[in-house]
């Protein structure tokens, strides 16, 4: 097979074979292909611009959530209550949403309650911000779409939805009870499943949204007597990754935030320490002290902290909420002070 090169003869007679301008016909040609493409891309490029490009109607540097309202779960207390009044600090106006009651027999740490909500939202309306708390069981789908509906009436939308409630509870696969499964996956999966699907509808004719599910680093890891949990942690991560690809196309879009180990009555009880110590290979004890665990940890713990506060994560559900992060979609984004930095997936 002959192959044309600069040396061919074929080669050598196109790129001599000049029109009286000069130019070769090899030169013409490329030149004539090349400004014609630029041209399509360029005039193309434009015409998108002006008409399609969400980017030439927003600041695309701006955290401000000035006008914008947020609806948090999980809201009573802990991570909640810290990204309620986060979001609240830069401007927007609240839906807190929570059980405030207790959950599953299997969970051994207190509940939150209708006093820790009223709290949030003292603490909100402190702040400047509008407030409504809603009492009310994410397992339930016509609660929550009920929430959204009031919530659209009564602060005119639903632009961010942060989806933080969710449950723990510790025990092996072996001896874990059917209904100690069952609530950690209603809870935590399909409870999350059940707000996301009340507030898209609202937001996709606004063709506007920001969905932020706090998952957990336990969704990035396994745990032992954690495997519920850390099993409805992973199932919120694809929850969120196929809600990015249908949701896109309305510039909505859905991320996870995951948490470390993070000072909350979820954390701060003697069945979580008893965990921190297993990991630690400490020997477990039925009520461990705060100085035993924090010196379990300590040794591993990549930033030297034995557990963040929920004001060191709320932060980051703030930059995914706003117009900073409007191209940002199907991500998940650790916030563990250092602990993801061990992850493999």
């Amino acid at each position: 097979m002959e192959h044309l090169s600069p040396n061919n003869d074929l080669a050598n007679d196109h790129e001599h074979n000049e029109d009286h301008s000069g130019m070769s016909r090899r030169k013409m040609i490329a030149s004539t292909v090349t400004g014609l493409a630029g041209a399509f891309v360029l005039g193309n490029s434009n015409l998108f611009a002006q008409t399609n490009n969400p980017s030439t109607k927003r600041s695309t540097n701006s955290f401000n959530l000035a006008g914008k309202a947020a609806m948090v779960t999980g809201a009573a207390r802990g991570i909640g209550r810290a990204i309620a009044l986060a979001l609240a600090e830069a401007g927007a106006d609240i839906m807190a949403v929570d059980i405030c009651a207790p959950v599953s027999s299997g969970v051994i740490y207190p509940s939150a309650t209708k006093d820790d909500l009223d709290e949030t939202g003292r603490q909100v309306k402190a702040i400047g911000r509008r407030f409504i708390g809603v009492v009310a069981d994410i397992r339930d789908s016509a609660a929550m779409k009920d929430a959204a509906g009031r919530m659209e009436r009564e602060l005119g939308k639903v632009d961010i939805l942060v989806a933080d409630a969710g449950i723990q509870v510790y025990a092996s696969v072996a001896e874990m009870t059917d209904q100690q499964w069952k609530d950690v996956i209603d809870v935590n999966l399909t409870g999350t499943a059940n707000t996301v699907r009340a507030v898209v509808p609202h937001m996709i004719p606004r063709k506007y949204g920001r969905i932020i599910l706090v998952a957990s680093g336990q969704g990035r890891h396994g745990m032992a007597d954690g495997s519920a949990y850390s099993a409805s942690k992973w199932g919120m991560i694809g929850l969120m990754k196929s809600a990015a690809l249908e949701l896109g196309k309305y510039e909505i879009t859905v991320n996870t935030l995951e948490p470390g180990l993070v000072d909350t009555h979820m954390t701060r009880n003697p069945g979580r320490w008893k965990e921190a110590l297993k990991e630690a290979g400490k020997e477990p004890k039925d009520n461990p002290t705060e100085e035993e665990v924090i010196a379990a940890r300590l040794p591993t713990a990549v930033m030297k902290i034995p557990w963040m506060q929920p004001a060191d994560v709320a932060p980051v559900a703030v930059f995914l909420a706003s117009d900073a992060a409007y191209r940002i979609t199907g991500a998940t984004y650790d916030a563990t002070a250092g602990d993801s930095a061990k992850y493999t997936a």
